[in-house]
């Protein structure tokens, strides 16, 4: 290895103090853009370079842990890493470089302190990921969402002032209500255990019901959080009313985040308990259900995208209530895949908004002559999202459908089933109404000379992360490979007990 146990433990509060740091600077210098663009795209670049390291230090199975400053043992806040939170702390780098690159190249990131937010922003986001307590994991969430609040409204979409105000005030209010459950859940486990240190609550709810019933309310704000049935109106109906690029930014982050502490509490605390996983695979198999209906009603390609988002964490959390050793590789497998191709079905659709100043299907047809990079990667990516081979999606949903049979969970296979048809026609839907149509039937096609209007610069990210997952379903080996090194760790949690206890 290159660098030490301790040095890599030691330093993973960085991934926090970094980016916070810097965004101070941010605020002091805003009113000069290029230093905004610079910092910004820097400071991404060295945390996604880390995360990559931490790749290679945990493929072996290894867990980095360490607590801040010179505090003791449950007092200090503990930082760990295995190789989940490496994957996730990976995956979610690229995802802000890409949508902060695709923020730049739209004009959405000119507002002044749109640095400084998404640096805020991931700095709760790797916190969040690498905290080994429960509280920690509020503070770090509640960093995370205060920049949202103001990314939000900078980059808002003005497509009507009612909507614009309800999409607002559902995503606040949704927020708030999730962190409130969050935090009460948090004072319920403290007093029915007596601590909110993952390593000295291991098996805790499995053990004992109180400690359970207040786990659930923590995993129920989650859930809130993650967009789960029947708690996920709010997602469907505020998302589409920002700009394409922060939709894309908390596609990617926001629900991921929520789905990552799901994981994350339920192998410790509940141990895999499997007294309670038929209750979570009929609530994520009813979740893939009404989001993939939901869709099917829409007219605008941000909402049918919203509404799948729904759908697709239904087969993400799936694999944590199946919880074998195939269903949670599957579950990991399926949520970094998830990430790189929702956000870049938002970009690439979102791109066309950008240009043509409308995402309804309808007012805009032959996009995929006019802007045939935009329709490659949306064509890609909206097949990588249905499963079709050979992109990641159809590794992730054979290897979570082969999960399903094993385990004997026969109507959540066929639910999986129906949910990846009716995804493919919804998808095709968008494709033929806004890619495909004769360009003489649309409002905005027919506006102009045909040519492309979309540069280099704006279409580049959705290409990027479509030819990833091209690239992922390849060689899945490799990232099927981390996702059962990560699917070992939350089996047997013993590794990053003790590592947490003793760092």
């Amino acid at each position: 290895m290159m660098f030490t146990y301790d040095f890599v433990s030691t330093y993973l509060a960085l991934f926090v103090a970094i980016p916070l740091i810097c965004a101070g600077v941010l605020v002091i210098a805003a009113r000069v853009q290029w230093l905004q663009y610079v910092v910004m795209f820097a400071t991404l670049a060295l945390s996604l370079l880390a995360s990559g390291g931490l790749i290679a230090g945990t493929a072996d199975g290894t867990t980095y842990a360490k607590g801040t400053g010179s505090w003791p043992f449950g007092i200090a806040i503990p930082f760990a890493a295995d190789m989940f939170s490496a994957l996730m702390l990976t995956t979610t780098g690229i995802l802000a470089i890409v949508c902060a690159w695709f923020a730049v190249a739209s004009g959405y990131a000119r507002e002044r302190y749109f640095a400084p937010l998404v640096l805020v922003l991931m700095t709760g986001v790797n916190g969040a990921i690498l905290t080994a307590d429960i509280f920690n994991f509020f503070v770090f969430l509640e960093v995370m969402l205060l920049p949202s609040y103001g990314l939000y409204v900078y980059t808002i979409h003005r497509r009507g002032g009612n909507i614009m105000v309800g999409g607002v005030r559902l995503f606040i209010t949704a927020n708030l209500l999730a962190s409130t459950m969050f935090l009460t859940g948090v004072a319920l486990i403290y007093g029915t255990a007596g601590s909110v240190n993952l390593a000295q609550l291991q098996g805790a709810a499995a053990q004992d019901p109180a400690v359970a019933i207040a786990t659930s309310v923590v995993m129920l704000s989650m859930l809130t959080k993650a967009s789960v049935v029947p708690v996920h109106s709010w997602l469907a109906r505020s998302y589409p009313y920002t700009s394409p690029a922060v939709t894309a930014l908390f596609s990617g982050l926001h629900t991921k985040v929520a789905v990552y502490i799901l994981y994350r509490i339920y192998a410790v605390l509940f141990d895999g308990d499997e007294r309670f996983l038929w209750i979570l695979v009929a609530l994520f198999s009813l979740t893939m259900l009404i989001g993939v209906l939901g869709a099917v009603g829409e007219k605008d390609a941000r909402s049918i995208l919203t509404f799948h988002m729904v759908s697709q964490l239904g087969y993400i959390l799936l694999g944590l209530a199946i919880f074998t050793e195939l269903g949670l590789v599957a579950g990991i497998f399926y949520l970094v895949h998830h990430m790189l191709v929702k956000a870049s079905l938002f970009m690439s659709t979102g791109a066309i908004e950008v240009t043509y100043g409308t995402g309804k299907i309808g007012a805009l047809a032959g996009m995929a002559r006019r802007e045939p990079w935009m329709g490659v990667a949306f064509f890609a990516a909206a097949l990588s999202l249905a499963g079709i081979p050979p992109f990641s999606g159809f590794v992730a949903k054979f290897s979570l459908m082969l999960a399903a049979y094993e385990k004997g969970e026969f109507y959540a296979l066929v639910v999986m089933v129906v949910v990846s048809l009716i995804t493919l026609l919804s998808m095709l839907k968008i494709w033929d109404g806004m890619f495909w149509g004769r360009a003489e039937k649309a409002e905005v096609a027919s506006a102009d000379d045909g040519r492309a209007r979309i540069g280099f610069w704006m279409g580049a990210p959705a290409v990027i992360l479509a030819a990833l997952t091209l690239a992922i379903g390849l060689g899945a080996q490799v990232l099927m490979g981390w996702s059962e090194v990560a699917a070992q760790n939350l089996l047997d949690t013993s590794g990053y007990v003790n590592a947490v206890m003793n760092g």
